[in-house]
């Protein structure tokens, strides 16, 4: 999941809404942009987060074959809907997600989108503590003695969330200027190579199945009580109710739409057809890590891969290599969450305020309220693949497809029978389709199962 640019940086024609952003009287004075290779790095970091831990998961409920199939197709139709996007800021001049859906369908456009982007980025920072949450207890022990006794409290990770959340994650997110934690989504993303690096080496390092004896001392019984199953070979096409996550999960791995029109903004000698490049070329190498950490993660445990990755090297304990990517991650995650919060906090403030003036009231009001509710989200969801479907299936899929095709029907001049506007046609109708069907099956899946 991604983080949302908040700020267009370079100033633009703003007087009249219908000017064009990229006026062909730019001002002499302009000053230089971020360059074409910057602005790749700068899409890729707001694409690339927790979602690439639950891609193996979805690998393994839909088959190597199918799996790539959906990654092409949800890959392509984020790539179209940021199209449709850049062709509307052209348009328009407006920069901004919000404004879109006020220029499309008035205030309650403006509203939908901002609850939108809320839900999405609370989802996120739910998917990032789940995985402190998760994986804070694995690294602790890798520094402890094997006959350290695992009910301590320094163990649970429930007990260790909450305190990193009020020590650490609440501080953070109390700044009202977070420009300094902007640099760590770029650690975040060399730490999210890095651990596919880990995943395709490690693949040759894991048993399939996992030997019996290390459930009682690592907490991977689910593998022991599989440990029988013949089944560790690959599978091309799986088909079953778990198959629901997978695209939710892949939608929730490439929303970056709410980055793509500052990242614009920001690019120099911008046009269209240049930021298309940057958006092709970031997703097309996002796609191309995705796929590499997905495929190597589930050939490591076939069908017995957990929906978040890094729980499944529980099995290397005090493995160096393994060690270090699982700090590299948790460090990514605790300095990101609070720089999710802040878009966060400014749509929950905008939504209940109607208006950004800031007050310290309800700036910690909103702060404590936001990282309240996330973290009893993390603390009371059992598994990740609920944040992933839920989120993905929803606001995910709203802001990757619906919204950018129904904005450009209710804002482009283009005659109904012209390509993108049949192409918006189709990203509304498989974004809906799509997004209905999964959250449908994954609701009746929680009933069955209750």
């Amino acid at each position: 999941m991604s983080i949302n640019g908040e700020v267009c940086r370079q100033d633009v024609a703003a007087e009249d809404e219908a000017t064009p952003l990229l006026s062909s009287q730019e001002a002499p004075s302009r000053v230089r942009g971020a360059s074409f290779t910057s602005s790749v790095f700068n899409l890729m970091n707001a694409i690339m987060g927790s979602g690439i831990l639950g891609l193996a998961y979805a690998m393994a409920n839909t088959g190597i074959v199918g799996f790539c199939i959906l990654l092409v197709l949800v890959s392509t139709m984020a790539a179209y809907s940021i199209h449709l996007l850049l062709k509307l800021c052209d348009q328009t001049g407006i920069t901004s997600y919000e404004d879109l859906g006020l220029r499309a369908l008035h205030r309650p456009g403006k509203v939908i989108v901002a609850i939108s982007i809320l839900i999405q980025n609370m989802g996120a920072m739910a998917s990032y503590l789940f995985i402190l949450k998760s994986e804070l207890p694995a690294s602790i022990t890798s520094f402890l003695s094997s006959d350290t006794p695992r009910d301590v409290w320094y163990l649970d990770g429930r007990v260790l969330l909450v305190l990193i959340a009020v020590c650490v994650v609440l501080p953070l997110s109390m700044l009202t200027k977070i420009g300094l934690l902007g640099y760590t989504s770029s650690l975040a993303f060399f730490f999210m190579l890095y651990f596919t690096a880990v995943v395709v080496i490690k693949k040759w390092s894991i048993p399939c199945p996992l030997p019996l004896n290390t459930s009682l001392d690592l907490g991977v019984d689910q593998f022991a009580q599989n440990s029988s199953d013949p089944e560790c070979s690959p599978k091309l096409f799986v088909f079953s109710s778990k198959s629901a996550y997978a695209i939710p999960t892949m939608a929730f791995s490439f929303l970056c739409h709410t980055a793509i029109l500052p990242i614009y903004c920001e690019l120099d000698r911008p046009s269209k057809s240049r930021m298309q490049k940057v958006s092709n070329v970031g997703i097309s190498l996002s796609f191309l890590v995705y796929l590499v950490s997905a495929l190597f993660g589930y050939l490591t445990f076939y069908s017995h891969v957990n929906s978040e990755l890094l729980q499944g090297y529980h099995y290397l304990p005090r493995d160096m290599v393994v060690l270090t990517v699982r700090l590299a991650i948790l460090l990514s995650v605790l300095l990101t969450v609070p720089l999710i919060h802040f878009p966060a906090r400014k749509a929950a403030i905008l939504l209940l305020c109607g208006s950004d003036a800031f007050s310290w009231l309800i700036h910690v009001t909103a702060t404590i309220v936001i990282l309240g509710v996330v973290l009893t989200m993390a603390v009371l969801v059992p598994d990740i693949k609920n944040v992933f479907g839920v989120v993905g299936s929803t606001t995910s899929s709203l802001l990757l497809f619906v919204f950018p095709g129904i904005f450009y029907f209710r804002i482009s001049n283009e005659p109904l029978r012209s390509p993108d506007t049949f192409g918006a046609a189709i990203l509304v109708v498989l974004g809906v389709l799509m997004g209905a069907a999964s959250f449908s099956v994954i609701v009746i899946t929680w009933v069955q199962s209750s």
